[in-house]
């Protein structure tokens, strides 16, 4: 079903034009934004000001323009914060269905923490465990507390980015004055939220104040990355920006890369609030959502239930259903993968890797081909610019970084500081790549013929060399294609292993395959 949801907030209108699936798939069509600033003054009279509410209208209708031209079925229209605080709230839903049609559905405190905590569901792993997911608007911020997916608290308080920028900060920031604004947050939280139990809890940020939060944090560690989604920002981090960006002006704030200029006024309030919610938790990181209120509400609008999900399934199902939109193929990518963990399982202590690097390589091997969905010429590029740009859950930007590269150098030219995109990367972080695509185009060496003829690979350490003895599978005639292809794709791998690798057949005949690497 193709639906529209249009999200009035007290900061911005955002709209979503998107084909929801039965089980909760989202495919974007478009997307809509406009910053009218309807809650802009609010604190101060009460009333939602005369030029902000007819730009708001004015964006309303052109959003209710773009998605019925768009095909969509439903068109779902919201109003959080400003407009339920508002006197003349009601005057403005009657003029927004005066001009488009579409009702104004004015949401209260608890359907807008719903809203958000039925995204979090869907687009994060709350199957086990403790989860408080916050959302700071520009009105209020929203808390649900939950336990293996099952909400034991909600709560909506008025500690929004704008309204607490316009209590405190105006007409500048000051560090005295932020430390106000702390307190009074500090006061709420402490009357509003119990801690007991809660200490410690996964933290999920959803709304501007943290995709502009986890676009800053990327920008300083050079992380060139698609989305900020999923992005893990410690405590320390974020106060160290906090503390940053309170001391600069508003035009200087305007500059700082990975920051949104249009929120550079409200920033400082956003994050000072998000502080004292992690200090009322404790939790070591919170992790960073782009979806909200918009997705929550396409999901109830398609009446979809979202799955709650165990540790590590939303990442394997995101990783799988992306593979077979790329219609990838699979027992050749389920070949490669399972030889390359055997050969990681074998390799990583000596080469300095662990789980993480191993969850890395498992999904860089499953997607390592995609590219073909493009071309097979340059297939490896191809792969590299789809899984760079494709929408893959329950990892960190940073992740999905990784196993981009990865699979990019699952074959050709291997990683090279001239590569412009792996060239701006940290240099701890290209060494992982570098060990990583080393096993992996090895590894795909040994299902040259894409028959899955390779059943078993074993390593023996010599002090000449490293042996790699390769096993048939059940049923098939012979390997010796399979370690000609391993051996051509040594070279990388004995470049970081800093030892010679000889290819063992099953006959124990030692197999020599050409250099495959170049541009």
């Amino acid at each position: 079903m193709r639906i529209a949801a249009i999200d009035i907030g007290s900061n911005s209108v955002r709209q979503i034009v998107a084909d929801v699936s039965p089980a909760g798939q989202i495919r974007v069509v478009d997307e809509m934004k406009a910053m009218p600033r309807l809650g802009e003054g609010l604190e101060r009279t009460g009333a939602l000001a005369d030029a902000s509410l007819d730009a708001a209208v004015e964006a309303v209708t052109r959003m209710v323009t773009l998605a019925r031209q768009l095909g969509a079925e439903r068109i779902e229209v919201v109003a959080t914060s400003a407009v339920r605080d508002a006197s003349n709230g009601p005057v403005f839903g009657q003029r927004v269905h005066v001009a488009t049609g579409c009702a104004v559905r004015i949401l209260s405190g608890e359907e807008e923490a719903l809203l958000c905590f039925r995204s979090a569901l869907a687009h994060f792993e709350l199957g086990a465990g403790r989860t408080v997911v916050m959302d700071i608007g520009g009105g209020s911020l929203e808390l649900v507390l939950a336990k293996d997916g099952l909400i034991e608290r909600m709560a909506s308080l008025p500690f929004g980015a704008v309204r607490m920028t316009e209590r405190f900060l105006s007409p500048e920031v000051r560090p005295r004055r932020v430390e106000a604004l702390r307190a009074h947050v500090r006061d709420g939280l402490r009357k509003a939220v119990p801690v007991k139990d809660w200490r410690g809890a996964q933290v999920i940020g959803s709304g501007g104040t943290f995709t502009n939060l986890a676009g800053v944090v990327l920008a300083r560690q050079r992380m060139e990355a698609n989305s900020t989604h999923g992005t893990r920002v410690s405590r320390v981090e974020l106060e160290h920006v906090l503390e940053w960006l309170q001391r600069l002006t508003a035009a200087e704030r305007q500059q700082v890369p990975g920051l949104n200029p249009a929120r550079a006024d409200i920033i400082v309030a956003g994050l000072a609030t998000a502080a004292e919610v992690l200090a009322r938790f404790d939790p070591q990181e919170l992790v960073a959502s782009r979806y909200g209120i918009r997705e929550g509400l396409l999901l109830e609008a398609a009446r979809v239930s979202p799955t709650v999900a165990d540790p590590g399934a939303t990442r394997e199902r995101s990783v799988r259903e992306f593979a077979e939109r790329c219609h990838y193929e699979e027992p050749h990518a389920r070949q490669v993968q399972r030889l390359a963990l055997q050969l990681f399982d074998e390799l990583a202590p000596r080469m300095g890797l662990g789980p993480d690097d191993r969850a890395l390589l498992a999904d860089a091997a499953l997607l390592h081909d995609v590219g073909y969905h493009i071309n097979y010429e340059k297939h490896h590029k191809h792969s590299f610019h789809l899984i760079s740009h494709a929408e893959l859950l329950g990892m960190t930007p940073a992740e999905q970084v990784i196993i981009a590269h990865v699979a990019r150098y699952h074959r050709g030219a291997p990683p090279k500081a001239r590569h412009r995109a792996f060239g701006e990367l940290e240099r701890g972080v290209r060494a992982r790549i570098v060990k990583l695509s080393a096993i992996l185009r090895f590894a795909d060496g040994l299902d040259r013929g894409h028959v899955g003829a390779v059943g078993m690979v074993r390593t023996r350490w010599t002090p000449e060399a490293l042996r790699v003895d390769v096993a048939a599978a059940a049923g098939a005639p012979s390997v010796r294609l399979e370690c000609w292809g391993g051996s051509r794709k040594r070279h990388l791998l004995e470049t970081v292993l800093g030892l010679p690798i000889v290819v063992v057949a099953p006959d124990g005949s030692e197999v020599r395959g050409e250099d495959d690497e170049g541009d």
